[in-house]
């Protein structure tokens, strides 16, 4: 199982740090998550600043919300970042769901699921055309994951995707990924999606633990729930969850810290060699 980090949003002057130390330490990925109407860096901009700082990690937007951007823009920054890159980007991508983001953007909230739809087959045909270029690095375009967890959703990651991203906790997951499963086997696809599992921890200092559970309940404030995504800080319960993914089969477990100090790569890098 490969392991990646979420990368902390609250300090963007400090993640060229968080991506060194995790190349560094030969984790496998490097995550970003994306809002609008919020204080956190925007995601392509910033992996493509990492990109450029790093030459093997892989650099993945977790997930990209998909309907707040235009299709043709949208698919040249992606060629742009994966060529650059050197094929390192994965498009993390989704509906997304909070209504201050669509109200900013002047997009339709009721109309995400409809527009993320048409915005998947378009991202494909854009990187298989000749007219809006450059033609990214990955033959057909860097591969796709999907963050979903309505049975509606679910289905886009068989017909448009390469893999899953589930954000629910491990308790909740399995039936989510049999869904996927299953959806993927009844359009006939071949092999099986990639499998991309996230938890929320924060390690280091009582100070560090605490800023990482402030940052993660002003970013679910909207939920109305306190205890909502509360991270994971004690190491033997962080190692014993680590295993747990691995049981559970997952292909990749992303470890989101929302905790600024970069000391944590090395102190999760322990907990997971």
């Amino acid at each position: 199982m490969d392991l990646g980090l979420g990368l902390p949003i609250s300090d963007a002057g400090r993640l060229v740090d968080w991506a060194r130390r995790a190349e560094a330490l030969n984790f496998d990925t490097i995550a970003l998550l994306d809002r609008l109407v919020y204080d956190n860096p925007e995601p392509l901009v910033a992996l493509s600043v990492l990109a450029g700082a790093t030459t093997r990690i892989r650099l993945q937007t977790e997930v990209l919300l998909g309907p707040l951007r235009a299709t043709p823009l949208l698919a040249k920054q992606v060629a742009t970042l994966d060529r650059m890159s050197r094929g390192r980007f994965v498009l993390g991508i989704g509906a997304g769901g909070r209504e201050d983001d669509f109200a900013a953007a002047g997009v339709p909230l009721t109309a995400r699921g409809r527009l993320l739809d048409e915005q998947l087959a378009g991202l494909r045909e854009i990187w298989a055309g000749e007219y809006i270029g450059p033609r990214p690095s990955t033959p057909g375009g860097p591969k796709i994951l999907i963050g979903a967890f309505a049975p509606v959703a679910l289905r886009r990651v068989a017909r448009h995707g390469d893999g899953f991203l589930c954000a629910a906790p491990l308790k909740w997951a399995g039936q989510l990924v049999r869904t996927v499963q299953d959806e993927w086997a009844a359009v006939g696809r071949s092999g099986s999606p990639r499998l991309v599992c996230q938890v929320n921890v924060a390690v280091g200092s009582a100070e560090t633990v605490e800023r990482a559970r402030r940052a993660i309940a002003g970013y679910y404030a909207f939920t109305g729930r306190t205890d909502w995504g509360e991270p994971i800080s004690d190491p033997a319960q962080i190692a014993d969850l680590v295993a747990a993914y691995r049981d559970f089969g997952a292909d990749e477990l992303i470890l989101y810290c929302y905790g600024d100090e970069p000391a944590q790569v090395d102190e999760l890098y322990e907990l997971t060699k």
